[in-house]
Formats: C-alpha cells, sequence, structure tokens
C-alpha cells in the first residue's frame, strides 16, 4: 500500500489528505486554519508561523485518526505571490505579504516601461500580486526590511525549507511570477537592475527544481511536528491552482481548469508560444515541458460574496444559505442592476490593480436578494470576460473542468456555467490542488514515470453541468454592458484607490 501526503496551503487555512494509490482515492482529509490581516485598504498580510502551526495541526489529527500510517512521499501546494522576507534561518522578518495584497501597483506599473526580452514570457509586465513588484515595495517603502532580508521568496519556499532545511524554488513560481527564464534556465540580473532592486537574485532561493523533483527527506524535527513516523522525501509543488491542473487532469491543450474561490483562475495549456492580450504568459515549461502555460484570473471573486453576506449583511452560515436559495430563484438579469467585481483590482483581462467593485443602478426597491445576485452575475461576468476573450483571441478550448468554494453556491455556479454557455465538468474528488500535490509526490518517489501518467492515475470523473443557452444570450449583452461600465468607471475607480 503506498500512501502519500498532499498539502494544499490556500488563503485561509491548510487542507491535508492522505491518498491510497492503489486504491485510487482520498482516505483522509483535514483542515486547520489561519488568520489574515487587513491594515490598510488593498493590504493582506499572514504569519509565516501560523502557517507551520496550522499544518502541524492538521496534519497529526489526520495522521493519528487514520492509525499514523508509513508516508511514502509528500507533495505540496501554496497560494502564489505570498512573499516571505526571512533570515538564512527561516526567521521572518515582517507579516507576510498575502497574493491578493495590492500595494505594489505602481511598481507592477512600471515593470510594463522596461523593455527585456524575458519579459515576453510574463505578457509584456509583472502584476501586482507577484514577488518582484512586492519585492520593489520592499526595497522602496520598508528600505531596512529589505536590507536585512537573506531570503525574499513564496510560501511554498518558505514551507519546504521548514520542511527539509533546503532553500529551493519551484521552476512554476519562477517561470510565472519571478521573471526567471525557464528557457536559457537563469535569471536576468540586468532585468532586475533596471527595476531598481540589483541585489535580488542574490536573495531568492538558489535552486531551481521543477514540479515533481524531490526537494529531499523531510527532517526529524519536521517529522515529529507533522506526526510521521519516517522521513519520506519531499517534492517540489507549486501554485495551488496551477497544481490543481495535475489533479483534474487537465494538462493537455485544449483543456481549460477554472478554480473558483475566494479568487478564480483560470489554465490552459498551449502547444507553441501564442501571445493573448490581457493574459499572463504563455509561460515555457512551467508545468509540463514542451507546454505553454496561458492564465487568467478575477483577483477577488468568493470572496466578495463572503464580504456582502458577512461585513454588510452581517449573516450567519445559515443565513448566507437562504440568501443563496434566494438569489437564485432570480431570473438571469431581473434586477436591473449591474455590479463590477474587482474588488481587489483586476488581472485579467484588464491587468489593472487600479480597478475596485461598483454596484450601479441601486434603487430604493432592490433588497439584499438583488443585491447579491447582482455579485453572483458579476462574478460570472469575470469569468466569461476571460474565457470568451481567450476563445474569441484563438484558443481552443474543447473541454472545462472546474472545482473550488463555487459548487457549493448553487447561484454562483449556474450563473458562470450560463454566462460561459459551455458545458463545465465538475471532479468527483472537489480538492484538485491536495491530487495535483499527490500527483508531484508519486513523480518524486518513483512510484509513477512522470507527472502526466501521476495525473491520469490521481484524477477522478463526476457530473457535468450544462448551460442554458436562453441564459447564455441574455449574459452576452449583460457582457458587453459589463465591458462598457469597465471602461467608463475607470478613471474614477483609478482616482479612488490613490486616495
Amino acid at each position: 500500500m503506498a500512501l502519500l501526503l498532499g498539502v494544499d496551503f490556500g488563503t485561509g487555512g491548510v487542507r491535508v489528505g492522505v491518498f491510497d494509490l492503489d486504491k485510487r482515492a482520498l482516505i483522509g482529509t483535514e483542515e486547520s486554519t489561519y488568520e489574515t490581516a487587513f491594515p490598510r485598504p488593498g493590504w493582506a498580510e499572514q504569519n509565516p508561523n501560523d502557517w507551520w502551526t496550522a499544518l502541524g495541526q492538521a496534519s497529526r489529527a489526520l495522521l493519528a485518526r487514520l492509525g499514523t500510517p508509513e508516508i511514502a512521499g509528500i507533495g505540496l501546494a501554496t497560494t502564489a505571490s505570498t512573499v516571505v522576507a526571512c533570515d538564512r534561518l527561516g526567521k521572518p522578518l515582517r507579516p507576510a505579504l498575502l497574493w491578493m495584497d495590492c500595494r505594489a501597483a505602481e511598481e507592477a506599473v512600471f515593470t510594463s516601461t522596461v523593455d527585456h526580452p524575458v519579459l515576453a514570457l510574463s505578457g509584456g509586465g509583472d502584476a501586482s500580486e507577484w514577488l518582484v513588484p512586492k519585492a520593489m515595495w520592499l526595497a522602496r517603502h520598508e528600505i531596512d526590511v529589505y536590507r536585512r532580508a537573506t531570503v525574499i521568496c513564496e510560501c511554498i519556499d518558505y514551507l519546504n525549507f521548514r520542511l527539509t532545511g533546503r532553500w529551493v524554488a519551484s521552476r512554476m513560481n519562477a517561470t510565472c511570477k519571478w521573471n526567471y527564464d525557464p528557457i536559457s534556465r537563469q535569471f536576468h540580473g540586468d532585468l532586475y537592475d533596471k527595476f531598481g532592486v540589483p541585489d535580488l537574485e542574490a536573495k531568492l532561493p538558489p535552486t531551481i527544481l521543477a514540479v515533481g523533483e524531490p526537494v529531499g527527506p523531510i527532517t526529524a524535527a519536521a517529522a515529529e511536528h507533522l506526526g510521521l513516523t519516517g522521513r519520506p522525501n519531499v517534492a517540489q509543488g507549486g501554485v495551488d491552482a496551477h497544481i490543481g491542473m495535475l489533479g483534474a487532469n487537465t494538462v493537455g491543450p485544449g483543456n481549460l481548469l477554472m478554480i473558483a474561490g475566494t479568487s478564480v483562475v483560470h489554465l490552459i495549456h498551449l502547444d507553441n508560444q501564442t501571445i493573448v492580450p490581457g493574459f499572463w504568459g504563455p509561460y515555457p515549461d512551467a508545468l509540463m515541458d514542451q507546454h505553454w502555460l496561458l492564465e487568467g484570473g478575477q483577483a477577488s471573486a468568493g470572496s466578495v460574496l463572503t464580504w456582502l453576506s458577512r461585513k454588510v449583511f452581517g449573516l450567519d452560515s445559515e443565513g448566507h444559505r437562504r440568501l443563496i436559495d434566494e438569489a437564485a430563484a432570480l431570473p438571469v438579469g431581473s434586477t436591473k442592476l449591474m455590479s463590477l467585481d474587482y474588488f481587489m483590482g483586476n488581472r485579467t483581462p484588464y491587468r489593472d490593480p487600479g480597478l475596485r467593485g461598483a454596484f450601479i443602478g441601486l434603487s430604493l426597491d432592490q433588497g439584499r436578494a438583488q443585491i447579491y445576485r447582482a455579485a453572483v452575475e458579476s462574478l460570472a461576468l469575470g469569468s466569461a470576460n476571460v474565457v470568451l476573450g481567450a476563445i474569441e483571441a484563438g484558443v481552443p478550448c474543447q473541454r472545462i473542468v472546474s472545482s473550488g468554494g463555487f459548487r457549493r453556491n448553487a447561484a454562483w455556479l449556474r450563473a458562470t456555467v450560463d454566462a460561459l454557455g459551455m458545458p463545465i465538468q465538475l471532479p468527483a474528488e472537489d480538492n484538485l490542488t491536495i491530487l495535483g500535490a499527490v500527483a508531484s509526490a508519486a513523480t518524486a518517489v518513483g512510484l509513477m514515470a512522470d507527472l502526466k501518467a501521476a495525473a491520469a492515475t490521481v484524477a477522478t470523473v463526476g457530473s457535468t453541468i450544462e448551460p442554458d443557452l436562453a441564459a447564455h444570450v441574455r449574459y452576452r449583452d449583460m457582457l458587453e454592458q459589463y465591458r462598457q461600465a469597465t471602461l467608463t468607471l475607470r478613471p474614477i475607480m483609478h482616482a479612488l484607490s490613490k486616495e
């Protein structure tokens, strides 16, 4: 019996699962949460030590419940662009800048003004969420922290160090978020020099490993912290959603993975380099060799609905569920209310951190259900703006697989399927990131020949949701209004975001 431990660090907590490779099934999962601080508008921070504590709690609880079985390998995936500044021994010098933190907006805009060939691999510039603009922000605004930081890394790198004692970087994260050149297998120091952080390369983890390569055996102290009886190898992982492509078995071109949770990520492989305006990448060899990874996304999604139900309406979980049912019963576009979902800026297709959320057309006859329905429709239109935009630009898309929190929100799920006008396949196992981390671990310890074989082994088959084509016609009209409202309100939103 070959058992593997998959670990998924999300925005609000860590989820761990034990996968039985012989049964091709998860045999147990556990979760532990941690807090996020929002010290200023557009800022979001977490304590890296909280990640480590939560991992130990979840892993020990799960393994104890399963009788402390022998684990053959461990795979991790984490949020991308959650940036840690620490010393060489892994002591954080300040709270981590969470992926959704967009304080580095000015630095991100500046990267798009720099002429360098490697920027063509990231769509011409960096996003405010990414490690490099955040490092640039630290160098400008927290100079002492930046100077004292001997390591600037991401959550995945920090945790791999805590597990193994090695500072290594994921080729996926480095390619997609750090301006690493996977073709020549190097960083370009002259680019960082132009960005005003000439010493950044020296602060990054020095060794780059592809997804599925072994990082090394877990240390004795880390094994005790996780409740392990042995010292299995840790596999290199990467970005949570991107690793989910392995769990969904969408590694072949034409297969799009959409993970809709706190944010939404859209991922698809291309056979060759195809520039799609407004998208990130395409990145060569980020996950699979000889494939180009195209990435789109929405910076805020389920987080908008959580904000609306809890902070604005003051609802508990049961009240939120009732509100979802009320909103789901409303016909498409019946609220006469337009919402924009840019609460933390926009990733795709506008690549604009200065955009903000909005509700347009409010009147005194509208209540919570109508406002919530408009917010749901804005998330669906945001996804349609990404996926249909890619298809309109010539990206082949024959299959959409999706997972995430919107599976538990009938209004959001149905709105998304109808707005896209395409069937969406929902795997039987919801946590694709854990499955992808398991695939990485199986490859690293030699239980699978490669990532492609591992993905085919761990993926599960579930249900398919078909679109209502009449509703889709209505959503296409609403999409044009959504796009027009974005362009019309952009100058005002930019002004407000700078105040």
